[in-house]
């Protein structure tokens, strides 16, 4: 039998997506944000749902850009980190020890040891309550060489991105392989 447990962000899992903007005054800035997915595949984009009141927030809006760098699981600390603290109180960047790095194709910093990057154009914005969706049209996806599956696509088991639970307000790893897409259910048709 199944509980009820009301209307609550209960969806799982939830990307550890660290969006990366400049702020206002300059200075790139990262922030986590586990409200975000691929929203359309053409043009390729991406949202990701953030509070006016975060200081990411106004250098997207500025700059109609950002990025979002994919963590491993073995920098969960610094992930972490990047959510619990302010950009108007601390320079995050420097704090963990992580790189900021000028995107290529738009404008906003992107982390450079976190093996995974998506350069972002915003195209879309839409005031859902708490949160702002941001919409970005995907002008650049970057992966360290070493992660790609077959040299051209990001490979999950190498990059072992993290995933956040909501309500137990856990991390975790991706598991293990369930089955090929597109093929696994063949047997049903």
């Amino acid at each position: 039998m199944k509980k009820s447990l009301g209307a609550k962000p209960f969806a799982l899992p939830a990307p550890v997506w660290t969006v990366g903007a400049y702020d206002l005054d300059g200075k790139p800035n990262a922030m986590i944000a586990a409200w975000g997915g691929i929203c359309c595949s053409d043009p390729a984009s991406v949202c990701v749902a953030i509070r006016e009141s975060r200081h990411t927030y106004p250098g997207i809006i500025e700059r109609g850009a950002f990025t979002v760098s994919v963590c491993s699981q073995d920098q969960a600390e610094q992930a972490d980190y990047l959510g619990i603290a302010s950009g108007k109180d601390v320079d995050k960047f420097a704090k963990t020890g992580l790189t900021p790095v000028r995107g290529e194709f738009v404008d906003a910093p992107y982390v450079q040891e976190f093996p995974a990057v998506i350069e972002c154009e915003l195209t879309e914005k839409v005031n859902l309550g708490m949160h702002m969706l941001l919409v970005g049209k995907i002008r650049d996806v970057k992966v360290d060489d070493d992660k790609l599956l077959d040299g051209k696509f990001p490979d999950i088991e190498k990059i072992r991105p993290l995933v956040f639970t909501p309500g137990a307000r856990t991390y975790h790893g991706v598991g293990e392989l369930a089955g090929k897409a597109f093929e696994c259910g063949l047997k049903y048709k």
